[in-house]
Protein backbone atom coordinates (compact mmCIF):
# COMPACT_ATOMS: atom_id res chain seq x y z
CA UNK A 1 0.00 0.00 0.00
CA UNK A 2 1.00 3.64 -0.50
CA UNK A 3 0.08 5.08 2.89
CA UNK A 4 -0.67 8.78 3.24
CA UNK A 5 -1.71 10.63 6.40
CA UNK A 6 -2.92 14.23 6.49
CA UNK A 7 -3.88 15.71 9.83
CA UNK A 8 -3.60 18.33 12.53
CA UNK A 9 -3.07 18.05 16.27
CA UNK A 10 -2.28 20.01 19.40
CA UNK A 11 1.33 20.06 18.17
CA UNK A 12 0.50 22.05 15.03
CA UNK A 13 -2.77 23.87 15.71
CA UNK A 14 -4.15 25.96 18.59
CA UNK A 15 -7.13 24.52 20.43
CA UNK A 16 -9.38 27.17 18.88
CA UNK A 17 -8.62 25.75 15.40
CA UNK A 18 -8.98 22.15 16.59
CA UNK A 19 -12.31 23.09 18.12
CA UNK A 20 -13.63 24.55 14.88
CA UNK A 21 -12.33 21.63 12.81
CA UNK A 22 -13.75 19.00 15.19
CA UNK A 23 -15.74 16.18 13.59
CA UNK A 24 -18.84 15.24 15.55
CA UNK A 25 -21.99 13.17 15.13
CA UNK A 26 -22.14 11.34 11.82
CA UNK A 27 -19.47 13.51 10.21
CA UNK A 28 -16.59 11.01 10.65
CA UNK A 29 -18.51 8.29 8.79
CA UNK A 30 -19.45 10.68 5.98
CA UNK A 31 -15.83 11.83 5.70
CA UNK A 32 -14.64 8.22 5.36
CA UNK A 33 -17.13 7.52 2.59
CA UNK A 34 -16.26 10.71 0.73
CA UNK A 35 -12.56 9.90 1.00
CA UNK A 36 -13.06 6.35 -0.29
CA UNK A 37 -15.13 7.68 -3.19
CA UNK A 38 -12.26 9.82 -4.53
CA UNK A 39 -10.37 8.30 -7.49
CA UNK A 40 -7.00 8.44 -5.73
CA UNK A 41 -8.08 6.62 -2.52
CA UNK A 42 -8.72 2.90 -2.17
CA UNK A 43 -8.88 2.68 1.66
CA UNK A 44 -9.47 5.24 4.42
CA UNK A 45 -9.47 5.44 8.22
CA UNK A 46 -9.90 8.39 10.58
CA UNK A 47 -8.27 8.99 13.96
CA UNK A 48 -10.52 11.59 15.58
CA UNK A 49 -9.76 12.51 19.21
CA UNK A 50 -10.02 15.57 21.43
CA UNK A 51 -6.61 16.85 20.32
CA UNK A 52 -5.98 15.18 16.95
CA UNK A 53 -7.74 14.74 13.59
CA UNK A 54 -5.88 12.49 11.16
CA UNK A 55 -7.06 10.95 7.90
CA UNK A 56 -5.16 7.82 6.80
CA UNK A 57 -5.52 6.58 3.22
CA UNK A 58 -4.07 4.18 0.71
CA UNK A 59 -3.52 6.37 -2.36
CA UNK A 60 -2.22 5.85 -5.88
CA UNK A 61 -0.99 9.44 -6.35
CA UNK A 62 0.80 11.43 -3.65
CA UNK A 63 0.08 15.04 -4.64
CA UNK A 64 -3.50 14.37 -5.70
CA UNK A 65 -4.02 12.43 -2.46
CA UNK A 66 -2.74 15.30 -0.31
CA UNK A 67 -4.99 17.76 -2.13
CA UNK A 68 -8.08 15.56 -1.79
CA UNK A 69 -7.59 14.65 1.89
CA UNK A 70 -6.84 18.27 2.82
CA UNK A 71 -9.95 19.45 1.00
CA UNK A 72 -12.11 16.85 2.72
CA UNK A 73 -10.80 17.72 6.20
CA UNK A 74 -11.53 21.40 5.58
CA UNK A 75 -14.94 20.73 4.04
CA UNK A 76 -16.20 18.38 6.75
CA UNK A 77 -14.59 20.40 9.54
CA UNK A 78 -16.09 23.66 8.33
CA UNK A 79 -12.74 25.47 8.23
CA UNK A 80 -11.45 27.41 5.23
CA UNK A 81 -8.88 25.29 3.39
CA UNK A 82 -6.34 28.10 3.16
CA UNK A 83 -6.47 28.63 6.91
CA UNK A 84 -6.41 24.91 7.71
CA UNK A 85 -3.45 24.22 5.44
CA UNK A 86 -1.06 26.16 7.66
CA UNK A 87 -1.79 23.72 10.50
CA UNK A 88 -1.76 20.45 8.55
CA UNK A 89 1.07 17.91 8.47
CA UNK A 90 1.64 15.24 5.86
CA UNK A 91 3.43 11.90 6.13
CA UNK A 92 3.90 9.33 3.37
CA UNK A 93 4.95 5.67 3.23
CA UNK A 94 7.49 4.78 5.98
CA UNK A 95 7.17 8.22 7.59
CA UNK A 96 3.41 7.71 7.84
CA UNK A 97 3.93 4.31 9.48
CA UNK A 98 6.46 5.86 11.88
CA UNK A 99 3.97 8.57 12.78
CA UNK A 100 1.14 6.13 13.49
CA UNK A 101 3.35 3.86 15.60
CA UNK A 102 4.56 6.91 17.57
CA UNK A 103 0.97 7.98 18.13
CA UNK A 104 0.06 4.47 19.31
CA UNK A 105 2.87 4.57 21.87
CA UNK A 106 1.72 7.91 23.26
CA UNK A 107 4.78 9.81 22.04
CA UNK A 108 2.59 12.34 20.19
CA UNK A 109 -0.01 12.76 22.95
CA UNK A 110 -0.67 15.95 24.91
CA UNK A 111 0.33 13.93 27.96
CA UNK A 112 3.27 11.85 26.72
CA UNK A 113 2.86 8.15 27.39
CA UNK A 114 -0.89 8.14 28.07
CA UNK A 115 -2.47 4.82 27.19
CA UNK A 116 -5.97 5.94 26.20
CA UNK A 117 -4.82 6.43 22.61
CA UNK A 118 -4.84 2.64 22.13
CA UNK A 119 -8.58 2.55 22.75
CA UNK A 120 -9.06 5.46 20.39
CA UNK A 121 -7.07 3.63 17.69
CA UNK A 122 -9.25 0.56 18.17
CA UNK A 123 -12.35 2.74 17.80
CA UNK A 124 -10.93 4.29 14.62
CA UNK A 125 -10.29 0.89 13.07
CA UNK A 126 -13.72 -0.36 14.14
CA UNK A 127 -15.42 2.64 12.48
CA UNK A 128 -13.51 2.12 9.22
CA UNK A 129 -14.40 -1.58 9.31
CA UNK A 130 -18.06 -0.87 10.03
CA UNK A 131 -18.20 1.64 7.18
CA UNK A 132 -16.27 -0.76 4.88
CA UNK A 133 -13.59 1.84 4.08
CA UNK A 134 -10.65 -0.13 5.53
CA UNK A 135 -9.28 -2.99 3.47
CA UNK A 136 -6.48 -5.41 4.09
CA UNK A 137 -3.76 -2.76 4.08
CA UNK A 138 -5.18 -0.44 6.75
CA UNK A 139 -6.44 -3.37 8.81
CA UNK A 140 -2.92 -4.81 8.99
CA UNK A 141 -1.38 -1.39 9.64
CA UNK A 142 -3.70 -0.44 12.52
CA UNK A 143 -3.52 -3.91 14.07
CA UNK A 144 0.27 -3.67 14.00
CA UNK A 145 0.14 -0.16 15.49
CA UNK A 146 -1.92 -1.52 18.38
CA UNK A 147 0.63 -4.29 18.93
CA UNK A 148 3.49 -1.77 18.88
CA UNK A 149 1.70 0.42 21.42
CA UNK A 150 1.12 -2.53 23.73
CA UNK A 151 4.77 -3.56 23.37
CA UNK A 152 5.96 -0.07 24.30
CA UNK A 153 3.81 -0.10 27.44
CA UNK A 154 4.89 -3.59 28.47
CA UNK A 155 8.63 -3.24 27.82
CA UNK A 156 9.31 0.28 29.11
CA UNK A 157 8.41 2.50 32.04
CA UNK A 158 6.29 4.72 29.83
CA UNK A 159 3.26 2.74 30.97
CA UNK A 160 3.76 3.76 34.62
CA UNK A 161 4.89 7.29 33.91
CA UNK A 162 2.27 8.06 31.28
CA UNK A 163 -0.99 9.63 32.41
CA UNK A 164 -4.41 9.73 30.83
CA UNK A 165 -5.74 13.12 29.86
CA UNK A 166 -8.35 12.71 32.59
CA UNK A 167 -5.71 12.13 35.29
CA UNK A 168 -3.60 15.02 34.08
CA UNK A 169 -6.66 17.27 33.94
CA UNK A 170 -7.70 16.36 37.47
CA UNK A 171 -4.20 17.17 38.69
CA UNK A 172 -4.60 20.63 37.21
CA UNK A 173 -8.04 20.97 38.84
CA UNK A 174 -6.63 19.96 42.22
CA UNK A 175 -3.85 22.52 41.87
CA UNK A 176 -6.38 25.31 41.51
CA UNK A 177 -9.44 24.10 43.42
CA UNK A 178 -8.23 21.67 46.07
CA UNK A 179 -8.04 17.89 46.42
CA UNK A 180 -10.52 15.71 44.53
CA UNK A 181 -11.20 13.37 47.46
CA UNK A 182 -14.38 14.33 49.28
CA UNK A 183 -15.74 16.53 46.51
CA UNK A 184 -19.25 16.21 45.09
CA UNK A 185 -18.84 15.59 41.37
CA UNK A 186 -20.97 15.66 38.23
CA UNK A 187 -19.96 13.96 34.97
CA UNK A 188 -21.78 15.13 31.85
CA UNK A 189 -21.68 12.49 29.14
CA UNK A 190 -21.42 8.69 29.18
CA UNK A 191 -19.03 7.94 26.32
CA UNK A 192 -15.57 6.40 26.64
CA UNK A 193 -13.86 9.56 27.94
CA UNK A 194 -16.71 10.37 30.35
CA UNK A 195 -16.76 6.77 31.59
CA UNK A 196 -13.03 6.94 32.24
CA UNK A 197 -13.52 10.24 34.08
CA UNK A 198 -16.30 8.81 36.23
CA UNK A 199 -14.24 5.74 37.11
CA UNK A 200 -11.23 7.94 37.94
CA UNK A 201 -13.35 10.13 40.22
CA UNK A 202 -14.74 7.07 41.97
CA UNK A 203 -11.23 5.78 42.66
CA UNK A 204 -10.16 9.25 43.82
CA UNK A 205 -12.74 9.11 46.62
CA UNK A 206 -15.37 11.69 45.69
CA UNK A 207 -18.15 11.82 48.27
CA UNK A 208 -20.99 11.88 45.73
CA UNK A 209 -21.03 11.21 41.98
CA UNK A 210 -23.75 12.23 39.53
CA UNK A 211 -23.97 11.14 35.87
CA UNK A 212 -25.94 13.08 33.24
CA UNK A 213 -26.29 12.03 29.63
CA UNK A 214 -28.48 12.69 26.61
CA UNK A 215 -29.43 8.99 26.63
CA UNK A 216 -30.62 8.18 30.17
CA UNK A 217 -30.10 4.43 29.75
CA UNK A 218 -26.37 4.87 29.18
CA UNK A 219 -26.11 7.11 32.22
CA UNK A 220 -27.93 4.54 34.32
CA UNK A 221 -25.65 1.70 33.17
CA UNK A 222 -22.53 3.71 33.98
CA UNK A 223 -23.93 4.83 37.35
CA UNK A 224 -24.82 1.25 38.27
CA UNK A 225 -21.24 0.08 37.76
CA UNK A 226 -19.83 2.84 39.98
CA UNK A 227 -22.48 3.17 42.66
CA UNK A 228 -23.30 6.66 41.39
CA UNK A 229 -26.58 8.51 40.86
CA UNK A 230 -28.08 9.88 37.64
CA UNK A 231 -29.55 13.27 36.89
CA UNK A 232 -31.50 14.33 33.82
CA UNK A 233 -29.52 16.43 31.35
CA UNK A 234 -32.18 19.14 31.65
CA UNK A 235 -31.50 19.31 35.39
CA UNK A 236 -27.76 20.00 35.03
CA UNK A 237 -28.16 23.81 35.56
CA UNK A 238 -29.75 23.16 38.97
CA UNK A 239 -27.21 20.44 39.83
CA UNK A 240 -24.34 22.88 39.32
CA UNK A 241 -25.18 24.63 42.58
CA UNK A 242 -24.90 21.39 44.56
CA UNK A 243 -21.56 20.02 43.32
CA UNK A 244 -17.90 21.01 43.62
CA UNK A 245 -16.54 19.56 40.37
CA UNK A 246 -17.98 19.08 36.87
CA UNK A 247 -16.31 17.00 34.14
CA UNK A 248 -17.87 17.29 30.70
CA UNK A 249 -17.13 15.47 27.45
CA UNK A 250 -20.26 15.02 25.34
CA UNK A 251 -19.21 15.40 21.71
CA UNK A 252 -21.93 18.01 21.28
CA UNK A 253 -21.35 20.49 18.43
CA UNK A 254 -22.18 23.46 20.71
CA UNK A 255 -21.74 24.69 24.27
CA UNK A 256 -23.48 22.44 26.80
CA UNK A 257 -22.84 24.51 29.94
CA UNK A 258 -23.29 28.26 29.24
CA UNK A 259 -21.59 30.89 31.39
CA UNK A 260 -24.98 32.28 32.42
CA UNK A 261 -25.97 28.96 34.00
CA UNK A 262 -22.66 28.78 35.86
CA UNK A 263 -23.09 32.34 37.10
CA UNK A 264 -26.59 31.49 38.36
CA UNK A 265 -25.28 28.45 40.20
CA UNK A 266 -22.44 30.44 41.78
CA UNK A 267 -24.94 33.01 43.03
CA UNK A 268 -26.78 30.45 45.19
CA UNK A 269 -23.86 28.15 45.99
CA UNK A 270 -22.82 28.03 49.65
CA UNK A 271 -19.58 26.03 49.47
CA UNK A 272 -16.38 27.96 50.19
CA UNK A 273 -14.28 26.16 47.59
CA UNK A 274 -14.35 27.13 43.88
CA UNK A 275 -16.76 25.40 41.52
CA UNK A 276 -14.31 23.52 39.32
CA UNK A 277 -14.81 22.43 35.71
CA UNK A 278 -12.75 20.00 33.63
CA UNK A 279 -13.81 20.32 30.00
CA UNK A 280 -12.35 17.53 27.85
CA UNK A 281 -14.64 18.04 24.86
CA UNK A 282 -13.73 19.28 21.41
CA UNK A 283 -15.52 21.45 20.52
CA UNK A 284 -15.74 22.70 24.09
CA UNK A 285 -18.73 21.88 26.31
CA UNK A 286 -18.15 24.62 28.90
CA UNK A 287 -18.41 28.22 27.80
CA UNK A 288 -14.94 29.79 27.62
CA UNK A 289 -16.33 32.83 29.48
CA UNK A 290 -16.46 30.71 32.66
CA UNK A 291 -12.72 31.44 32.97
CA UNK A 292 -13.69 35.01 33.92
CA UNK A 293 -16.32 34.17 36.56
CA UNK A 294 -15.26 34.74 40.20
CA UNK A 295 -15.66 31.54 42.18
CA UNK A 296 -15.21 29.28 39.15
CA UNK A 297 -12.10 27.38 38.11
CA UNK A 298 -12.07 26.03 34.53
CA UNK A 299 -9.51 23.62 33.14
CA UNK A 300 -9.99 22.88 29.44
CA UNK A 301 -7.93 21.51 26.57
CA UNK A 302 -6.49 24.94 25.87
CA UNK A 303 -5.15 25.30 29.41
CA UNK A 304 -3.97 21.67 29.46
CA UNK A 305 -1.96 22.27 26.29
CA UNK A 306 -0.07 25.02 28.11
CA UNK A 307 0.50 23.06 31.30
CA UNK A 308 3.66 21.15 32.08
CA UNK A 309 2.94 17.47 32.58
CA UNK A 310 5.06 15.26 34.77
CA UNK A 311 5.64 12.95 31.84
CA UNK A 312 7.95 9.97 31.53
CA UNK A 313 11.67 10.31 31.87
CA UNK A 314 13.96 10.76 28.92
CA UNK A 315 15.15 7.17 29.22
CA UNK A 316 11.64 5.78 28.74
CA UNK A 317 10.98 8.06 25.79
CA UNK A 318 14.29 7.02 24.20
CA UNK A 319 13.47 3.33 24.73
CA UNK A 320 10.05 3.71 23.12
CA UNK A 321 11.57 5.68 20.25
CA UNK A 322 13.92 2.76 19.59
CA UNK A 323 11.00 0.33 19.65
CA UNK A 324 9.12 2.47 17.12
CA UNK A 325 12.14 2.63 14.79
CA UNK A 326 12.64 -1.14 15.03
CA UNK A 327 8.97 -1.87 14.37
CA UNK A 328 8.78 0.54 11.43
CA UNK A 329 11.79 -1.15 9.82
CA UNK A 330 10.27 -4.60 10.36
CA UNK A 331 6.88 -3.53 9.02
CA UNK A 332 8.47 -1.93 5.96
CA UNK A 333 10.55 -5.03 5.26
CA UNK A 334 7.48 -7.25 5.52
CA UNK A 335 5.50 -4.96 3.21
CA UNK A 336 8.29 -4.86 0.64
CA UNK A 337 8.71 -8.63 0.78
CA UNK A 338 4.96 -9.07 0.30
CA UNK A 339 5.07 -6.94 -2.84
CA UNK A 340 7.33 -9.42 -4.61
CA UNK A 341 5.29 -12.48 -3.62
CA UNK A 342 2.87 -12.15 -6.59
CA UNK A 343 5.82 -11.99 -8.99
CA UNK A 344 7.35 -15.13 -7.48
CA UNK A 345 4.00 -16.92 -7.63
CA UNK A 346 3.55 -15.88 -11.26
CA UNK A 347 7.09 -17.08 -12.08
CA UNK A 348 6.48 -20.50 -10.55
CA UNK A 349 3.11 -20.74 -12.33
CA UNK A 350 4.81 -19.99 -15.64
CA UNK A 351 7.50 -22.60 -14.91
CA UNK A 352 4.79 -25.16 -14.12
CA UNK A 353 3.09 -24.42 -17.45
CA UNK A 354 6.39 -24.83 -19.32
CA UNK A 355 7.07 -28.14 -17.57
CA UNK A 356 3.55 -29.36 -18.35
CA UNK A 357 3.87 -28.39 -22.01
CA UNK A 358 7.26 -30.11 -22.37
CA UNK A 359 6.03 -33.29 -20.68
CA UNK A 360 3.05 -33.36 -23.04
CA UNK A 361 5.41 -32.92 -25.98
CA UNK A 362 7.61 -35.77 -24.69
CA UNK A 363 4.57 -38.03 -24.41
CA UNK A 364 3.61 -37.34 -28.02
CA UNK A 365 7.15 -38.09 -29.23
CA UNK A 366 7.60 -41.23 -27.09
CA UNK A 367 4.11 -42.77 -26.87
CA UNK A 368 5.52 -46.18 -25.94
CA UNK A 369 7.18 -44.92 -22.75
CA UNK A 370 5.88 -46.95 -19.80
CA UNK A 371 4.11 -45.26 -16.89
CA UNK A 372 6.97 -45.76 -14.45
CA UNK A 373 9.53 -44.19 -16.79
CA UNK A 374 7.16 -41.36 -17.66
CA UNK A 375 6.62 -40.59 -13.95
CA UNK A 376 10.36 -40.68 -13.29
CA UNK A 377 11.07 -38.28 -16.15
CA UNK A 378 8.30 -35.91 -14.97
CA UNK A 379 9.64 -35.91 -11.40
CA UNK A 380 13.19 -35.27 -12.62
CA UNK A 381 12.17 -32.35 -14.82
CA UNK A 382 10.15 -30.75 -12.02
CA UNK A 383 13.01 -31.27 -9.56
CA UNK A 384 15.48 -29.58 -11.92
CA UNK A 385 13.17 -26.58 -12.43
CA UNK A 386 12.55 -26.25 -8.68
CA UNK A 387 16.27 -26.29 -7.93
CA UNK A 388 16.99 -23.71 -10.62
CA UNK A 389 14.28 -21.38 -9.28
CA UNK A 390 14.94 -21.92 -5.57
CA UNK A 391 18.05 -19.76 -5.10
CA UNK A 392 16.91 -16.76 -7.20
CA UNK A 393 13.40 -16.66 -5.68
CA UNK A 394 14.71 -16.93 -2.11
CA UNK A 395 17.35 -14.30 -2.77
CA UNK A 396 14.98 -11.91 -4.51
CA UNK A 397 12.62 -12.07 -1.50
CA UNK A 398 15.52 -11.13 0.77
CA UNK A 399 16.61 -8.28 -1.49
CA UNK A 400 13.04 -7.03 -1.91
CA UNK A 401 12.72 -6.63 1.87
CA UNK A 402 15.46 -3.99 1.80
CA UNK A 403 14.75 -0.30 1.04
CA UNK A 404 14.43 0.17 -2.70
CA UNK A 405 13.73 -3.53 -3.14
CA UNK A 406 10.80 -2.99 -5.49
CA UNK A 407 13.26 -2.84 -8.39
CA UNK A 408 14.11 -6.52 -7.91
CA UNK A 409 10.54 -7.56 -8.62
CA UNK A 410 10.65 -5.47 -11.79
CA UNK A 411 13.95 -7.11 -12.78
CA UNK A 412 12.49 -10.58 -12.21
CA UNK A 413 9.52 -9.76 -14.43
CA UNK A 414 11.83 -8.45 -17.17
CA UNK A 415 14.31 -11.34 -17.01
CA UNK A 416 11.65 -14.03 -17.26
CA UNK A 417 9.31 -11.99 -19.51
CA UNK A 418 6.41 -12.45 -17.12
CA UNK A 419 2.99 -11.33 -18.26
CA UNK A 420 2.03 -8.28 -16.12
CA UNK A 421 -1.55 -9.49 -16.26
CA UNK A 422 -0.55 -12.73 -14.57
CA UNK A 423 1.10 -10.83 -11.71
CA UNK A 424 -1.94 -8.58 -11.34
CA UNK A 425 -4.17 -11.64 -11.20
CA UNK A 426 -2.18 -12.90 -8.22
CA UNK A 427 -1.85 -9.59 -6.35
CA UNK A 428 -4.97 -7.74 -7.34
CA UNK A 429 -2.90 -4.53 -7.52
CA UNK A 430 -1.15 -2.61 -10.32
CA UNK A 431 2.40 -3.48 -11.26
CA UNK A 432 5.20 -0.97 -11.64
CA UNK A 433 7.18 1.60 -9.68
CA UNK A 434 5.40 4.46 -7.92
CA UNK A 435 6.61 7.86 -6.80
CA UNK A 436 7.97 7.92 -3.25
CA UNK A 437 7.70 11.49 -1.92
CA UNK A 438 8.88 12.09 1.61
CA UNK A 439 6.72 13.31 4.45
CA UNK A 440 6.47 16.99 5.24
CA UNK A 441 4.37 19.76 6.64
CA UNK A 442 1.95 21.72 4.50
CA UNK A 443 2.91 24.72 6.57
CA UNK A 444 6.45 24.45 5.24
CA UNK A 445 8.05 22.98 8.36
CA UNK A 446 9.36 19.54 9.11
CA UNK A 447 6.83 16.75 9.42
CA UNK A 448 5.95 15.92 12.98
Amino acid sequence: MSLLVVGLSHLTAPVTVLERAALTGGTPARLLHDASATPTVSEAALLNTCNRIELYADVDKFHAGVAELSRLLAEHGGVDLEELTSHLYVHYEDRAVHHLFSVACGLESMVVGEGQILGQLRDSLALAQDEHTAGRGLNELFQQALRVGKRAHSETGIDKAGQSLVTFGLEQVAAGAGEIAGKRALVVGAGSMSSLAAATLSRAGVSDLLIANRTPERAERLAATLGARTVALAKVPQALADVDLVISCTGSPGVVIPAAEVAAALAVRTAATPLAFLDLALPRDVDHAVHELPGAHLVDLESLSRADSAGPGAGDVAAVTEIVAEEVAAFGAAQRAARIAPTVVALRAMASEVVGAELARLESRLPDLDDRSRAEVAQTVRRVVDKLLHAPTVRVKQLAAEPGGASYAEALRELFDLDPGAVRAVSGTPVGPQAQPTGGSLAGGAAR
